[in-house]
């Protein structure tokens, strides 16, 4: 049977559609109620937030060597294992009474989401053909959109009438049911040869990629951007359900909805940037993130859900950009390396800069956490300014 057999594709898209919104589902469950866990456990919000950034510090670190295992082991494998273990992972969190168990239970959850993160690029490519790549893989980002929006929005709304631990199981059985779907219709590779691990060619494209000093750009982007998106994200609840706003938790997680403009804006983004250039689309992108977050400075409910429209449309416009600069940029032998790399920034930046985010908004307010955010943003632009006035060159190839 061919890559391009039509049934096959079909059930291939809607298997990791489905895997995607477990994934980002789970990844992501806690983050509406992080305001009830707080309270639970008498915690301010920089050490809440460490719920959310020990799940995207596990994949960071985990994405590069499960992303090489899977060659040796297979890809559909790794996939289903990855998904399992976070799903049991999941559904075991509302049951722990201890905070610092909490955040090890999602460190190795997040490591285990990685599993199906770094793998189904590389799936999707083999088994789908090259021809029928670009919509498949629109499937699986739409997945990931969804999944992050969903999970936020249903974790909210229950956790509003049944608690913390009623929202992050709700979230936890519909990632479930996902999950039975996604590997009863995920078909084994027939078009990848399973292969020993070989790490010198591995950290010869890592070494290749960290070498290139423009890439420096847009690894700065996903660190930078990402720290500011998950920080805004993390304290927003805790804003607008405090006075003056005193929003009803349940609609609160409506503000989840704003998630959805970066699915438009992602997209326009990348066609501005074949036709103005990716420095231009880039700045702009920056800009108007950083023009979210001034408007979210008014004690004005609408207008900071329309500041946070624009910060999330701005923010996913910079990160479309910068994830195709790398796989452009990168040579071929170190491309997989080079992508790797980058999310090993955009979610170390996730990582790291939603527990620095959330303990200046404890210290120092909205208005403090935003002038700290508004200067990763400034860092991250003038990277992009540096790499566009540094010289072509080719890279190095890798050598086996």
């Amino acid at each position: 049977m061919s890559p391009a057999d039509p049934v096959r594709i079909r059930k291939i898209r809607l298997a990791l559609l489905l895997g995607a919104l477990a994934l980002f589902a789970l990844l992501y469950a806690p983050q509406p109620v992080l305001p009830q866990l707080a309270g639970v456990f008498a915690l301010n919000p920089g050490t809440a937030a460490l719920l959310i950034s020990a799940s995207t510090l596990g994949l960071a670190v985990a994405a590069i060597p499960l992303g090489a295992l899977s060659e040796a082991v297979g890809r559909r494998r790794t996939m289903i294992v990855a998904l399992l273990v976070a799903e049991v992972l999941g559904l075991l969190l509302p049951w722990v009474p201890f905070f610092p168990v909490l955040v090890a239970i999602r460190l190795v959850q997040g490591a285990a989401i990685a599993g199906l993160a770094a793998v189904a690029t590389a799936y999707l490519a083999d088994e789908t053909g090259g021809e029928r790549l670009g919509t498949t893989m629109g499937l699986y980002v739409a997945g990931t959109t969804i999944g992050g929006m969903s999970g936020r929005l249903l974790g909210g709304v229950v956790g509003d009438f049944a608690g913390w631990q009623g929202g992050v199981l709700t979230v936890a059985l519909l990632a479930a049911v996902c999950t039975v779907l996604f590997i009863a219709l995920l078909p084994a590779e027939r078009h990848h040869s399973r292969q020993p691990l070989r790490w010198r060619p591995l950290f010869g494209g890592l070494r290749v990629a960290l070498r290139d000093p423009v890439l420096y750009a847009p690894f700065m982007v996903a660190a930078l951007g990402m720290g500011a998106f998950v920080t805004v994200y993390n304290v927003l609840g805790f804003r607008i359900t405090a006075p003056p706003l005193l929003v009803p938790p349940a609609l609160a997680a409506l503000a989840f909805l704003a998630y959805a403009a970066g699915t438009v804006t992602s997209t326009v983004a990348g066609r501005a940037a074949d036709r103005w250039g990716r420095t231009r689309v880039l700045f702009t992108g920056l800009a108007v993130t950083a023009l979210g977050l001034l408007l979210m400075l008014a004690d004005d409910l609408l207008l900071i859900v329309v500041g946070l429209v624009v910060f999330t449309g701005g923010f996913f416009a910079a990160h479309s950009v910068a994830s195709g600069w790398v796989g452009a940029r990168a040579p071929a032998s170190a491309r997989g390396q080079a992508s790797a790399l980058y999310q090993l920034a955009y979610y170390g930046g996730s990582s790291v800069g939603g527990v620095l985010g959330g303990t200046a908004y404890g210290a120092w307010g909205w208005p403090g956490m935003t002038t700290l955010l508004c200067c990763w943003l400034a860092a991250a632009a003038i990277a992009v300014l540096v790499a566009h006035r540094t010289p072509e060159r080719r890279p190095a190839l890798v050598s086996a």
